[in-house]
C-alpha cells in the first residue's frame, strides 16, 4: 500500500535490508528507450555502502539484475524489475534489537503498527530499500534527458554548522563527485570529511542538507491544487530515510523578505521568451514549472543508530540502554544525494508524461 509512487510512471520497491534482495518494479516506462544495466549500476555504485571511510563499511557490490521489461537494450512498455542481492548482512549484530527499541528508529512505530517486524537491519525502514528508487530513478533521468534534455545535479550543500557556497547555473556532476564527501565547495567539502571522521570516531551522527538543481526543465509541469510540482516533489522527498524538511527556491528564509523583495520580475530574453530575472520561486509557480531552474533542499536528522549508550524500552516495556551494534552511517548525506537526485528525477518524469497525455500530443518519445 505504501511502497508505490508515481501516477504515469509508476514505481514499487520491495525487500527488506538483511532479506534476500531488494529491488523495484517500474510501471509506464515508454518503449524502445535504450537502457542497460551499466547507466544503472553507474546510479547504485554512487548509492552502495563501503565507497569510502565516512559511510557504513557494509560491504555490498549492489550489483543490478535486469529481470523483465527490457529486450536487446531496449524497454518494451511492460513493467520492469530489477533485482539487487544483499551479499554482507550481518543478521547477528542486531540480536539485542530484537527485544530493545533503538531511540528515534522505527522499531518501535513498526511494532505499534503491525504487532511484528524484522529486526534485523532497518527492515523496509532501512536506506537499503532507496536501492530501488535509484535504480528506476537512473531509468527516469534517462527519459528526462532525452526527451527534453533535462539535466539534475545533487550536491551536500550543508553538514551541521558546515555550509558550501555553490553555483547553481555552472554545478557539474564532476564538481560533486571531486570529493567522497559529495560536496562541489573544495575548501568547504576538506571540513566536512574532518567532522565525520572526528563524529565517527565517537560513535556519533551528524546531519545536514542535500541541495538539488534541476536544469532545462520544459514549462508547464505540475497540476494545479492537490497535484502541485512541489507538492510531489516534498512528498518525493520526505518519503526518504532520515529526511525531516523541504524547501523549495527561497524557503523558510523567503519569509524574512517583502513582496516587493520577493517577486521574480518577467522580462523577455533575446529569444522572445518569458524569463524571470531572480529565482526565488525555484522554477515553480502556481504549481506549474516556469522553465527556471528548480532547486530544492531536503534536510536529514542524524543517523539514528549510534554506536553511543542511550536509554530505551524493551518490548516488555522494561526501561533499559541500548549501544548498538551493526555498521551504520555516521553520516547520511553524501549517500543521500543520489536519493534526491533519483526521487526528483522519478516526478519531473512522471509530470512530463501526464503533461504529454494531458496535452494530447502525438509525437512519440523514442523513434
Amino acid at each position: 500500500m505504501g511502497s508505490s509512487f508515481g501516477r504515469l510512471l509508476q514505481i514499487s520497491t520491495f525487500g527488506e535490508s538483511h532479506g534476500g534482495g531488494v529491488g523495484v518494479v517500474i510501471d509506464g516506462c515508454p518503449p524502445r528507450l535504450e537502457i542497460s544495466e551499466v547507466e544503472i549500476q553507474y546510479e547504485l555504485d554512487r548509492r552502495k555502502p563501503g565507497q569510502s571511510r565516512i559511510v557504513t563499511p557494509r560491504k555490498e557490490n549492489d550489483t543490478c539484475e535486469i529481470i523483465s521489461g527490457v529486450f536487446e537494450g531496449k524497454t518494451l512498455g511492460t513493467p520492469i524489475a530489477i533485482l539487487v542481492r544483499n551479499q554482507d548482512a550481518r543478521s547477528q549484530d542486531y540480536n539485542e534489537m530484537w527485544s530493545k527499541f533503538r531511540p528515534s528508529h522505527a522499531d518501535a512505530t513498526y511494532e505499534a503498527k503491525y504487532g511484528i517486524r524484522n529486526p534485523n537491519g532497518g527492515g523496509r525502514a532501512s536506506a537499503r530499500e532507496t536501492i530501488g528508487r535509484v535504480a528506476a530513478g537512473a531509468i527516469a533521468k534517462k527519459i528526462l534527458q532525452g526527451v527534453a534534455g533535462v539535466e539534475i545535479v545533487g550536491y551536500v550543500k550543508k553538514i551541521k554548522h558546515l555550509e558550501a557556497v555553490v553555483n547553481h547555473d555552472t554545478v557539474t556532476l564532476e564538481d560533486v563527485e571531486s570529493n567522497i564527501v559529495r560536496c562541489p565547495d573544495a575548501h568547504c567539502a576538506e571540513k566536512m570529511i574532518a567532522l565525520i571522521d572526528e563524529i565517527r570516531k565517537e560513535q556519533d551522527s551528524i546531519g545536514g542538507i542535500v541541495e538539488v538543481v534541476a536544469r532545462n526543465v520544459p514549462k508547464g509541469l505540475g497540476e494545479p491544487v492537490f497535484d502541485k510540482l512541489e507538492a510531489d516533489l516534498a512528498k518525493a522527498m520526505m518519503s526518504l530515510p532520515a529526511s525531516k524538511g523541504f524547501e523549495i527556491g527561497s524557503g523558510f528564509d523567503g519569509t524574512l523578505l517583502t513582496g516587493s523583495e520577493h517577486n521574480d520580475e518577467y522580462y523577455i530574453d533575446d529569444t522572445g521568451n518569458i524569463r524571470t530575472t531572480t529565482n526565488r520561486s525555484g522554477g515553480i509557480q502556481g504549481g506549474i514549472s516556469n522553465g527556471e531552474n528548480i532547486i530544492i533542499r531536503v534536510a536529514f536528522k542524524p543517523t539514528a543508530t549510534i554506536g553511543k549508550e542511550q536509554r530505551t524500552v524493551t518490548k516488555d516495556g522494561q526501561e533499559t540502554v541500548l549501544a548498538a551494534k551493526g555498521r551504520h552511517d555516521p553520516c547520511v548525506l553524501p549517500r543521500a544525494v543520489p536519493m534526491v537526485e533519483a526521487m526528483m528525477a522519478l516526478v519531473l518524469c512522471d509530470h512530463l508524461l501526464r503533461y504529454q497525455g494531458q496535452c494530447g500530443t502525438s509525437d512519440r518519445f523514442f523513434p
